[in-house]
């Protein structure tokens, strides 16, 4: 199978185009046919070095990509439900390397979740990782209830975008940053107040918050605390990392937690639910095939993507 591989830590130059053996599927495990992939902040800081390089330098040849959609082709023992032919989505074997940037990849039945029939494999990969962190975000650590409000920083980014969707859709108001190019987007989204982050201060236009999600950091998270209700929420991501989150916040009466994304079937048949009924809708800001993995790379670095990139095989 053709696969890109990572030769050493660095620039996108350092990917290059391999022929590999196909995997094997394991205990627990299917082989996935994967028809598109979807790239993250995560896949370019690890590539540089940083993200999950630690957690996978050593591994030969080192196949990145943890956002997938595809086809069953063969399953292992104790592989659950799924049978061959199934159409599947999920992020897979993180934060390990992943292996997506490949024609195929074995993946724990555990991950995944079979893909609505009306959703296309583009759109599937994109609702995978930057879904389930934005899920987790508002949810699994941020108890986000009807009636709540809630700030989205880079609203209209890959986890923004979605956070701002999954917060509609549970009832909360919701206010956002993004430039001023993205509001027409935002407001396409649903989203109650948009801030423009370069024009406008949002820790004096945004009030008596309950949740904040910040993928941001450093100064964004010490003028998101000024946002928050007493006894508020915030919450980092891996993008916006920040030390000690709950000492800062409590030392004005708020909450601060870090948080990781965790890979969850559970998770993952919420949002093919509500991809199914139309209530998710993944926005594709640019597509290209994985020999091009290098330009999807520089692009997204950028910083200035609004939702996601996809790659197909």
């Amino acid at each position: 199978m053709k696969a890109i591989i990572l030769t050493t830590a660095g620039g996108p130059e350092n990917f290059l185009l391999a022929e590999l053996p196909k995997p094997v599927p394991g205990p627990g495990e299917v082989l996935i046919r994967i028809a598109a992939i979807s790239i993250n902040p995560i896949d370019w800081k690890t590539r540089s070095g940083k993200g999950a390089w630690p957690l996978v330098a050593q591994i030969q040849p080192l196949v990145l990509g943890w956002d997938v959609s595809g086809v069953i082709e063969s399953v292992g023992p104790d592989a659950g439900h799924f049978l061959p032919g199934d159409s599947v989505f999920g992020m897979v074997n993180y934060p390990g390397s992943g292996g997506c940037y490949a024609g195929y990849v074995t993946a724990p039945a555990s991950q995944l979740a079979k893909k609505p029939e009306h959703i296309s494999h583009g759109q599937a990969a994109a609702t995978t990782l930057a879904a389930l962190t934005a899920w987790d975000a508002l949810f699994t650590h941020g108890h986000l209830a009807s009636g709540q409000k809630v700030l989205i920083h880079a609203a209209a980014g890959g986890v923004g975008h979605f956070a701002v969707q999954l917060a509609k859709n549970a009832g909360a108001h919701v206010a956002g940053t993004a430039s001023a190019e993205k509001a027409d987007f935002l407001r396409g989204l649903g989203i109650d107040e948009h801030v423009d982050y370069k024009n406008e201060d949002f820790s004096t236009r945004v009030q008596d918050v309950d949740l904040v999600v910040d993928t941001i950091g450093g100064d964004t998270f010490d003028r998101s605390l000024k946002t928050l209700k007493p006894g508020g929420l915030i919450v980092t991501l891996p993008s916006g990392y920040v030390d000690d989150p709950a000492g800062k916040a409590a030392a004005g009466g708020r909450r601060g937690i870090h948080v990781k994304v965790s890979a969850s079937a559970t998770n993952m048949q919420h949002l093919a639910a509500l991809l199914e009924n139309g209530k998710l809708i993944p926005h594709i800001d640019r597509e290209f095939s994985l020999e091009q993995m290098a330009d999807a790379h520089r692009e997204l670095q950028k910083g200035r993507t609004t939702g996601k990139i996809i790659l197909y095989p």
